[in-house]
Parts: C-alpha cells; structure tokens; sequence
C-alpha cells in the first residue's frame, strides 16, 4: 500500500521535476491509500495556482484510491506521531494514516526524511 503525501500529489500534477518518481504509486489506484486531509491541501492549493474546475479533476484522480477519513482513533495516533516526531499537526495526520494502513509514504517534504517506510525524493 502507498500513501502519497500532498507535495508529492502537487509535483505529479504540476509535472514538475520528481513527478515520474512519484507516478507509480500514484497510478496503482488499487494500492494507493488517501488521507482525507490530503484532498483538502491538494485542493486548496491547486485552486490557488490554477483554477477551481483544475483542482476538483486533481480530486477525482485522488479519489481513485482509497479515501481515509480523520477519525478519533487516527487523531490520538496522529498526535502521538507528533509528539514522538516532531512533526506538525498535518504531517503528522499523513504518516499516522501511512502508518496506520501499513503504508510506504511517498514525499518530497523534506520533514519526513529518514522516517521508516518513506519514499523521500529531495525538491528538485
């Protein structure tokens, strides 16, 4: 299973320079795990750099995957991730949900580097 973190997600759609290290996992929907949270940032942000409609067809190819909800169970997890790593609230939610599915993380989010079962891809 793989979860793809929302910068890897906006380097894929943006075809930037570490897109092609991110497109396996992103084209095996039937192994790609999506953290809800992922959909917001991933919308947002595509919204803001292009348009309304290119950000909900980013959602769609996103939705192809299986969607986690933020549950109260993945809440505490994330914020024992939080407190065991460092991370902030939102990374922490990504890699309790990688975690918590017994996936590979794929990022480029330099935060994650080094962390057990990420795939980290330094910005190009």
């Amino acid at each position: 299973m793989n979860v793809v973190d929302s910068s890897a997600w906006l380097e894929y759609f943006g075809d930037g320079p570490n897109s092609s290290e991110f497109a396996e996992a992103i084209e095996q929907p039937d192994a790609l795990v999506v953290p809800a949270l992922a959909l917001f940032e991933v919308f947002k942000r595509t919204h803001q750099i292009a348009d309304e409609t290119t950000a909900l067809d980013a959602i769609a190819i996103m939705m192809q995957g299986r969607i986690v909800d933020f549950t109260p169970s993945l809440a505490i997890e994330a914020a024992r991730t939080s407190l065991e790593t460092g991370l902030a609230m939102a990374d922490s939610i990504i890699f309790a949900t990688a975690r918590a599915e017994d996936a590979v993380l794929w990022t480029q989010d330099s935060h994650f580097d080094g962390l057990e079962k990420v795939e980290f891809r330094p910005k190009q």
